[in-house]
C-alpha cells in the first residue's frame, strides 16, 4: 500500500490548474471532467434538496432507487428498486464491489486508470487484455481466453471482467456481437461482468445499437451509472449500481451496501433530490443528454481528424468524448526528438503547449506511442462560452471552440515537422 499514489489523471489536473494559474497558456487534454454549465433544472432540484439533512437509507431512499431501477427498465433491463444502490459516484460502488466479490480482475488495456489501482487496494491481481482492433473498453475475446488460462497456470484466480461502453480512453463502443460474444465466455469461465456503463447517454449518435451484457447475462452483471458525464455532474458525485436478481446478486449488494455503511454511510440527501429527477428523466433531461451528446460527438471527431492528418492512426469515436491517438507510423520522426515511447511522447506534447495523459498511465504497453485525448475541457471557459457551445448547430466553428482547436492542429503538425 505504500506505493500508491494519487491517481494520475487527478494529479495532472491539479498540476495543469496550477501552471495556468501561473500564466502559462496550456491546452488540457489530459482529464476526463465534461465542461458544460449544470442545467438549471438540477440546480432548482438540488436547492430544494438542502432541507433534507437527515442520514437516510444506506442504499437510498425508496424514491431515488425506483427512478434509477426505470432508467434501467428502460434501456430493455428490467429492474426493480430493490436491485439498486446509490452513493456519492460509481468509484466508490466499483471499490465496495472489489471488497465484496473475491477473485482477480481481468480489465482490457488500455482502461480507465482507476481500476487497476482500486484491484490492488481490494488485495486483487488486475489481469490486462489487450483490446480488439475495432473498439476499447472490452478485452479481445481470443486474448481473454489465453489470458484466463495463463492466470490460472500462474496460480491466479480471475473471477471478475471489467467492460467499459462506452469506452475511456479510446471513445469507442463495442458492437453488439462483441458484447454477447464476451458474455458467453464469462458464463464459460464463471466470471462476473462488472460494466461500467457511465457514459452509455454519451453516444454520438442515436440510432447506435447499444447492448448491454445486463441484457444478455443479467444473472452474472452487475451495470454501474451515474450523473458525472452525460448531465456534466462531476463534481457533485451521484452515482448508481444495479445488482442481478436471486441469491448471488442478493448477496453481493448486501455486501456492497454493508461497506458502504462504514466507508459513506449514504448518498447525501440534496444529491438523492437531484438523482430521483435525473434518473425519471423527463423530457428537458432528454433534451439535455441529446444536446450534449452531440455536442461531445462534434468537437471529438475533429480532433480525431487532426490527430489523423498527424500521421497517427486512431478508432473514430462514437461515444464518451475521448481520442486515442497512435504515433506508431511516425516512430522513426519521432525518435529524433527523442520521442520513443508513452512518457517522452507526453512530455514533447507538454512542450507543444498539449497536456495530454500518456497510454502507460492507463496500462498500455510502455513503449508505445499513444495517449488519451480528453476533448470536453474545449468547450469555454465561462457559462455563456459553453452554452453557446451546447446550443450551436456546429460548435467547432464557434470561434472560441475554433481558435482551441486551430492551436491543437498547430501543436499536433509540430510533433513532427
Amino acid at each position: 500500500m505504500n506505493d500508491m499514489r494519487m491517481s494520475p489523471n487527478l494529479a495532472l489536473n491539479q498540476l495543469v490548474a496550477q501552471r495556468q494559474a501561473a500564466g502559462e497558456p496550456l491546452i488540457h487534454l489530459g482529464f476526463g471532467e465534461s465542461r458544460l454549465p449544470p442545467f438549471a433544472p438540477l440546480m432548482e432540484r438540488l436547492a430544494a434538496g438542502a432541507k433534507r439533512n437527515a442520514y437516510g437509507p444506506v442504499a437510498g431512499t425508496p424514491g431515488v432507487r425506483a427512478a434509477v431501477a426505470g432508467y434501467f427498465s428502460r434501456r430493455g433491463v428490467p429492474t426493480g428498486a430493490d436491485q439498486i444502490v446509490v452513493a456519492p459516484g460509481s468509484k466508490p460502488l466499483l471499490m465496495a464491489l472489489g471488497h465484496v466479490v473475491p477473485g482477480d480482475v481481468l480489465l482490457p488495456r488500455p482502461a480507465w486508470n482507476t481500476y487497476a489501482p482500486q484491484a490492488r487496494l481490494a488485495g486483487k491481481h488486475p489481469i490486462a487484455v489487450a483490446i480488439p482492433e475495432e473498439c476499447g473498453g472490452v478485452p479481445d475475446p481470443r486474448s481473454l481466453r489465453e489470458s484466463i488460462t495463463a492466470a490460472r497456470v500462474l496460480g491466479r484466480d480471475p473471477r471478475i471482467m471489467v467492460l467499459t461502453l462506452p469506452d475511456n480512453p479510446t471513445g469507442t463502443l463495442a458492437p453488439p456481437a462483441l458484447v454477447r460474444e464476451l458474455c458467453a465466455i464469462a458464463r464459460e469461465e464463471g466470471l462476473l461482468i462488472v460494466s461500467d456503463e457511465i457514459y452509455r447517454d454519451v453516444v454520438h449518435d442515436p440510432a447506435t445499437e447499444f447492448l448491454s451484457p445486463a441484457e444478455v447475462a443479467p444473472e452474472i452483471t452487475v451495470t454501474a451509472t451515474g450523473l458525472s458525464k452525460s448531465l456534466a455532474l462531476g463534481g457533485w458525485r451521484i452515482g448508481a449500481a444495479r445488482f442481478p436478481q436471486g441469491p448471488w446478486g442478493e448477496w453481493i449488494r448486501s455486501g456492497v451496501v454493508s461497506v458502504a455503511s462504514e466507508i459513506w454511510s449514504t448518498l447525501a440527501q440534496p444529491m438523492q433530490e437531484v438523482a430521483e429527477y435525473a434518473f425519471g428523466e423527463p423530457e428537458e433531461i432528454r433534451d439535455r443528454l441529446r444536446a450534449s451528446a452531440r455536442l461531445h460527438g462534434a468537437v471529438a471527431r475533429e480532433v480525431h481528424r487532426i490527430a489523423v492528418d498527424a500521421g497517427a492512426t486512431c478508432r473514430p469515436p462514437t461515444g464518451a468524448f475521448y481520442v486515442y491517438p497512435d504515433f506508431e507510423p511516425v516512430r522513426g520522426e519521432l525518435a529524433k526528438y527523442g520521442v520513443t515511447d508513452s512518457p517522452t511522447l507526453a512530455r514533447r506534447m507538454l512542450d507543444l503547449g498539449i497536456v495530454v495523459l500518456a497510454g502507460h498511465l492507463l496500462g498500455d504497453e510502455g513503449e508505445a506511442l499513444r495517449f488519451k485525448c480528453a476533448t470536453s475541457m474545449l468547450y469555454g471557459d465561462t457559462v455563456g462560452e459553453q452554452q453557446l457551445a451546447l446550443d450551436a448547430a456546429d460548435p467547432v466553428a464557434l470561434p472560441h471552440i475554433r481558435l482551441l482547436l486551430d492551436r491543437i492542429e498547430d501543436g499536433f503538425q509540430q510533433l513532427v515537422p
